[in-house]
């Protein structure tokens, strides 16, 4: 019998393997992570804060996330098959989206500012208007990663499924950062008068950003905030294939249709709940303090999520499954 693999040994032929296949988003994650570093020694070294948070705080945030979701997209790219051109225009397009917003928001963290919605100077609203551009360009390559894995047969089918819904609710969860660039009724008033919008939109509905937050995410503990949302939806790319996955190596005896029926089950319960985290951000209610609209929905939630699941395994193991 072989001796087994020590981790760094397969740690090492995984990067190597995923040097060679996609080398644009292999080398986002590799600058991403000294992004990273350099961010922490940041929040170390520098005793500067704006908007209420530790200088380096968002480009921490933002590197780490940005390293998981090269990484997830490398390897969800890996599936798709016959399409090397498309696939060659998904890397590269993300891959320089990233860096540049990364960039952009690093550089606008040494300045001691604050890089999204900033119109205050000419040079911030060259910067903010550079970086949702390349958002955008890495939204759009996000939903052709989908109509991609939709034209893939990669088996067994509800882990392909895990794959596109996953593929397909990041996207999602991008997009509602959208919402985060209109201006709200308060800079709008602000404008009426005069006073002109030096800031416009924000994450936090009912308060100016920066006020109390939750440690390391910052999301604010005093009023809504459409970072929750955002979050939750994007992450659905590691959350919705695990499951896929998790339903392809378990649950014996259980017709491959109706895994498939679970997987689409779980999907629309992550959709639901996102919409729900939404519904709360946009009331301007803090996710610490939810009121009994928000526990009800979520209960039943909870509740039709468990019924579909134990209706499908009845049918799956009933006889007329056989």
């Amino acid at each position: 019998m072989a001796p087994e693999r020590r981790p760094a040994e397969l740690a090492r032929r995984a990067w190597t393997t995923a040097w060679t296949t996609n080398r644009p988003l292999a080398g986002t994650a590799v600058l991403m992570a000294v992004m990273l570093a350099i961010a922490l020694v940041g929040l170390i070294a520098d005793p500067r804060s704006i908007t209420g948070q530790p200088a380096w705080a968002k480009p921490a945030r933002f590197a780490l996330s940005i390293t998981v979701y090269a990484l997830t997209l490398l390897w969800l790219l890996t599936f798709v098959r016959g399409h090397d051109r498309l696939v060659r225009v998904v890397s590269r397009v993300t891959a320089v989206s990233l860096v540049v917003e990364m960039g952009l928001i690093a550089a606008a963290a040494a300045s001691g500012t604050t890089s999204h919605f900033n119109f205050g100077t000419a040079t911030s609203t060259a910067v903010w208007m550079t970086m949702a551009a390349f958002i955008a360009a890495a939204w759009a390559m996000a939903v052709a990663t989908v109509v991609l894995l939709l034209r893939q047969r990669v088996q067994p089918p509800v882990f392909a499924w895990g794959l596109r819904l996953g593929m397909a609710m990041s996207a999602l969860g991008m997009a509602l950062g959208f919402l985060m660039t209109t201006p709200t009724s308060e800079q709008l008033a602000a404008a009426r008068r005069g006073e002109g919008m030096p800031i416009v939109g924000g994450h936090t509905v009912g308060l100016a950003d920066g006020g109390p937050g939750l440690p390391v995410t910052d999301w604010s503990t005093h009023g809504g905030d459409l970072r929750i949302p955002h979050f939750a939806g994007l992450h659905a790319l590691q959350v919705l294939p695990l499951i896929g996955f998790l339903l392809a190596t378990g649950l014996p005896g259980v017709p491959e249709r109706h895994r498939v029926a679970l997987m689409w089950t779980a999907a629309l319960a992550y959709l639901g709940l996102v919409l729900l985290l939404l519904a709360q951000a946009l009331r301007g209610q803090p996710v610490t303090d939810p009121d009994a609209v928000t526990v009800t929905v979520l209960l039943a939630l909870a509740a039709a999520t468990g019924a579909a699941v134990l209706a499908v395994l009845r049918r799956a193991r009933g006889p007329q499954s056989r």
